[in-house]
């Protein structure tokens, strides 16, 4: 049984159930994701993540009630399916409350991808120590960070090198993604926007990028927009009426932009490995105090993917109130044409993937749970 909250879960989770299938065909699977999961399982998922997304306090408290219901699904599905080794996918609010039910029951509990703990939260350690019998890392620097507090993990490698690999790839000729995307004016170079991929995020974060883009003529802008979104949001919150959004190719619209504005997430590693210069942005409520609160909070110098495991500033990040149309412009102007900041970003992108290897994490992490099931010493 998995357990994945969101878009990047559901992917990642996807290709670790192929890799497992191919260790063993006759894998019986249940799982809470999207319609990736659906299709390497072969089966729909008990709640679609879209159901389960959500982003911040206020919208936590508003859809609780909804939350406990998927909980207690999950947990009646625990008992009654009985998984071999539940797999658990970040999502860490909901995941532990899952871990400690099957520990409880004696089910062997796997992390495929940790939670955040080591930027805020670290008391979540204690459980992850207490409850998960195995966890498997995606960032090579978090190995070290488990060991200091006695916990042993394994770096598997980052599911994200294989996935932009395998569609830098197969990427359509530009001419092609244009004409299919329907972009209006070809001789334009692209500033792509990546929002995030909860519906706050986006809210928050999309119309201050597009009034930062605005202010280049000499560029258009097209939004990679999130599976589970539909246009018509991207359109309200916009108020734009020739946005561009881009659907199922956010990788080629990447690609084939010149820079790229790109809220706090795995999309800022996603965009550095298809070697794109980028502005990360992450405004949330954009209040001071806010900001002070999160610095207190964070146990990290950086928030953003590329920064943290160069442990170095390769990226800028704006946060929250530092995040303005001003600001993003400022740090975009250099990205967008040939500068030592651009250089920079490159050379930094360059060191980022020589520390995350090239192992394939889908297929390592699957070896170890059959290996712990017990199922390559049968077959």
């Amino acid at each position: 049984m998995l357990v994945a909250g969101e878009a990047s879960g559901d992917l990642h989770a996807s290709n670790l159930i192929s890799s497992l299938r191919k260790l063993d065909p006759e894998a019986e699977f249940r799982f809470f994701g999207g319609d990736l999961m659906a299709k390497a399982a072969r089966v729909n998922p008990i709640v679609h993540y879209d159901r389960m997304n959500v982003m911040g306090f206020s919208e936590v408290l508003r859809k609780l009630p909804r939350l406990m219901g998927h909980l207690k699904t999950a947990k009646s599905v625990i008992n009654e399916f009985r998984p071999d080794v539940l797999i658990l996918v970040d999502y860490p609010s909901f995941n532990l409350k899952l871990a400690k039910y099957a520990h409880n029951l004696g089910i062997k509990v796997d992390y495929f991808i940790s939670p955040k703990v080591w930027a805020w939260k670290e008391y979540r350690v204690k459980k992850i120590k207490k409850w998960v019998d195995h966890l498997y890392s995606i960032l090579p620097f978090e190995v070290d960070f488990y060991k200091e507090r006695g916990y042993r993990v394994k770096y598997v490698g980052n599911p994200s090198v294989q996935e932009i690999d395998y569609a830098l790839g197969h990427l359509p000729p530009r001419k092609h993604f244009e004409e299919r995307q329907g972009f209006r004016d070809r001789e334009k170079p692209i500033i792509a926007l990546l929002p995030g991929s909860r519906k706050g995020e986006i809210r928050n974060n999309l119309p201050l990028m597009i009034e930062a883009a605005k202010r280049f003529p000499d560029f258009q802008y097209a939004v990679a927009a999130a599976p589970a979104i539909p246009e018509k949001f991207y359109r309200e919150v916009a108020q734009d009426p020739g946005l561009q959004v881009v659907f199922g190719a956010t990788p080629t619209l990447v690609k084939y932009s010149q820079a790229a504005l790109v809220t706090s997430g795995t999309a800022t590693l996603e965009t550095a490995l298809v070697g794109t210069p980028q502005v990360v942005c992450y405004r949330a409520n954009g209040k001071r105090l806010s900001y002070m609160i999160m610095e207190k909070l964070l146990n990290v110098k950086y928030v953003s993917l590329p920064n943290l495991i160069v442990r170095n500033s390769i990226v800028p990040e704006l946060l929250l109130h530092l995040c303005t149309p001003d600001s993003i412009a400022r740090e975009l102007k250099p990205l967008l044409m040939k500068s030592p900041r651009r250089d920079d970003q490159i050379a930094g992108y360059k060191a980022m993937r020589r520390r995350l290897g090239n192992i394939v994490a889908s297929d390592y992490a699957a070896e170890l749970i059959t290996d712990h099931l017990g199922v390559g010493a049968t077959q």
